[in-house]
């Protein structure tokens, strides 16, 4: 989501908390807008986990989770 448009820029729905379609739809969406300088998000296990804590430092962009 892009707060300043309000405007989803990529979703993904998923019936398990597998982080794998959270990084799918990050990739997808840096790939077609360019990198954010932070990526927010709740503390969720798809975005507690490796997968995800480790794909937004590789693409230089600031970890913030809401407690």
């Amino acid at each position: 989501m892009d707060w300043a448009t309000r405007k989803a820029l990529v979703w993904r729905l998923s019936n398990t908390l597998d982080a794998s379609f959270c990084v799918e739809a990050l990739n997808e969406a840096i790939a077609k807008y360019g990198r954010p300088e932070i990526k927010n998000t709740d503390q969720g296990s798809e975005f507690t986990g490796a997968a995800w804590t480790t794909t937004l430092p590789e693409a230089d962009v600031k970890i913030l989770m809401d407690g």
